[in-house]
């Protein structure tokens, strides 16, 4: 029963602001306070992102000091662009800490309100949508402080607040021991990139020649084409190939494929196209058991060896490495077009193992790592949609909490 339950408006409970129209960027310095940008605040928790604060020093007679410094408590809502994502201060990134003016600020101030069961409840995706919903600013995405005092919530009573909130919390806590986890693989794999694939640092027992060969070398345009009967696959960064449909939604391939190119397991695709933090294209290994087709623009090679493949895909999972290996054989038309062959693509150079049986034990450790990678993903995964049903069921009711925390139907 929600007999129990009040509604109040946000502006009744708390105080509600933004910053001036000044941004950060007019008050750079290299020290100085925290600046928490609408960046800081993600989908995935309510906890503020820290990784990337701006630090900025205020001038002397700007007020923003007693308006928009941050408390441990408060609630932070993106009013611009991506509205509604919501971030909750459990503590103070810097000890002098202030928002921009795409952020605004909620502190809660009524003894009937837990700021934590407020963030969680603002960051479920009802609340999100009925706050994107309030769009004030026409074509272009913006919320004012009036809407979002006006915005109604309605709670639950104080205990049932606390108790909700600190359930929600366990399953926060443990997505981010699991992101830890994620953030020291990645930082593992980057390791991997300048140390063990550079040759700086060996296996033990391996003594074979490392040798700088262009990838010609080492990979073979094969060039062989579909017969019918494969599925058309595209490359995703995060992904690598990926059924077109399941990546796009829907199939962007000719009624004929007949001259889209076949991609062997473990072959070296390259994509000839920009895409995010790969401006001059992506290069993936085919990790997928059966033979697929890519369209006919990308570049299919096949490595010498597959666990050179494991490598090289590996290697390219990084921008920089992208970038470093393409730009000096790239070409860009004046439409952002990248003009490069298949032969060009492989006369760069890269220092390689040359002692196969090296080339494998390599293969391995980074298999190793994207296996864990692959199940710490995976779990983190299952735990957010864990939580987001459960965040369903709790605030709105149709599950309660009983006085030792665990919920019921």
């Amino acid at each position: 029963m929600r007999d129990e339950w009040r509604t109040f408006a946000l502006g009744d409970i708390s105080t509600v602001v933004t910053s001036g129209s000044r941004g950060w960027a007019e008050y750079y310095s290299a020290t100085g306070c925290a600046f928490v940008r609408m960046g800081n605040i993600r989908r995935s928790s309510i906890e503020l992102d820290i990784s990337d604060l701006k630090f900025v020093k205020l001038p002397k007679e700007s007020s923003e000091g007693t308006r928009t410094q941050l408390q441990s408590g408060d609630i932070l809502i993106s009013i611009t662009a991506e509205l509604g994502k919501v971030a909750y201060v459990r503590a103070l990134p810097t000890p002098q800490s202030y928002i921009s003016q795409h952020v605004c600020l909620v502190r809660i101030e009524h003894e009937q309100a837990v700021p934590d069961y407020v963030a969680y409840l603002l960051s479920s995706e009802p609340e999100r949508q009925r706050l994107n919903r309030l769009n004030d600013a026409g074509a272009k995405a913006g919320l004012n402080l009036q809407t979002i005092s006006r915005f109604g919530i309605t709670v639950p009573p104080l205990l049932e607040q606390r108790k909700i909130a600190d359930v929600l919390r366990t399953w926060d806590v443990a997505i981010e021991k699991l992101e830890a986890l994620r953030e020291t693989n990645l930082q593992r794999r980057i390791w991997l990139r300048s140390h063990l694939f550079t040759g700086r640092t060996r296996l033990p027992g391996y003594t074979g020649e490392w040798r700088e060969v262009t990838l010609g070398t080492v990979l073979t345009d094969h060039g062989l084409q579909g017969t019918g009967a494969e599925e058309v696959f595209s490359v995703s960064v995060h992904k690598g190939l990926i059924n077109q449909i399941e990546h796009l939604g829907r199939s962007f391939a000719a009624a004929e494929t007949g001259h889209y190119n076949r991609v062997l397991p473990g072959d070296i695709v390259y994509t000839k196209s920009p895409t995010g933090d790969f401006p001059l294209g992506i290069i993936k290994q085919s990790k997928i058991s059966q033979e697929v087709i890519v369209s006919p623009l990308y570049g299919v090679f096949t490595p010498t060896t597959r666990a050179l493949g494991v490598i090289l895909d590996a290697l390219f999972e990084s921008p920089i490495a992208v970038r470093n290996y393409l730009h000096p054989l790239v070409q860009k038309g004046a439409k952002n077009t990248i003009a490069i062959t298949n032969r060009r693509f492989l006369e760069g150079k890269l220092i390689l193992p040359m002692d196969p049986a090296e080339q494998s034990a390599i293969a391995a450790v980074v298999e190793v790592s994207q296996a864990e990678l692959t199940a710490i993903e995976a779990e983190i995964e299952a735990l957010t949609r864990q939580k987001r049903g459960l965040m369903q069921k709790l605030l709105t009711g149709e599950w309660r909490v009983n006085l030792d925390g665990d919920a019921h139907g």
